[in-house]
């Protein structure tokens, strides 16, 4: 919800969500800037929540498979079909934010899916952990991805642009909020209030969620 500033889920749907591997789908309409998107994302809520997770990523797999065979075989008709596109064009892999590293079960997945869908790697509820422990963990995370020979997208960089590289950001730390709150500037932002301060997701000194979106 936070990403794309919109309901995908709703309060009651959050709840009544079920712990699941199998994949569920949710579509909306987005529009910013006059531009229209048809969105759809999909979901596995409960994955990596079992006592034994093996092969728990097989469900996501074989969905990725299912929707590349269907739009290859719309385009290898003789009479093309006009079908919407299901593919799934990038992966969001949030990471929990234990500040140990990927567990197997991350590299596992991420082994078994990097070949046939654009991953990006993302530590969530990044406010749980501090600066300096959210970059060491950061650092952690890209070793083992190298190590492991782990394909995750690459961003185009500009060459003339002097900020860092988004791929220096990599994986994204960020922090959701669906509500909006006041700092203590006084400016109402999207964020979280705590007793030390407020977090403004969309503010990159405080998260990646701005460079994420």
């Amino acid at each position: 919800n936070s990403m794309f500033l919109t309901d995908i889920y709703t309060n009651k749907e959050m709840v009544k969500m079920e712990r699941t591997v199998e994949v569920g789908t949710h579509q909306v309409m987005l529009e910013e800037d006059g531009v229209k998107l048809s969105l759809t994302v999909v979901d596995t809520p409960g994955y990596g929540d079992a006592v034994d997770n093996t092969d728990c990523w097989e469900p996501v797999v074989e969905y990725v498979e299912e929707q590349f065979d269907k739009f290859l075989e719309a385009e290898t008709r003789v009479k093309r079909v006009s079908l919407p596109d299901s593919r799934v064009h990038a992966c969001l892999y949030f990471i929990a934010p234990s500040g140990h590293g990927l567990k197997r079960i991350d590299v596992e997945f991420m082994k078994r899916i990097h070949d046939k869908v654009n991953i990006i790697p993302v530590i969530g509820k990044a406010d749980a952990c501090t600066k300096e422990e959210i970059g060491l963990f950061k650092q952690k995370i890209m070793d083992q991805i190298k190590e492991n020979e782990i394909s995750i997208y690459q961003f185009p960089e500009e060459e003339e642009n002097p900020e860092p590289s988004i791929m220096s950001k990599l994986p994204f730390g960020v922090v959701g909020s669906n509500i909006v709150v006041t700092n203590d500037a006084g400016d109402r932002v999207r964020g979280r209030s705590y007793p030390w301060g407020t977090i403004d997701i969309q503010d990159q000194a405080h998260c990646d969620f701005s460079l994420l979106r």
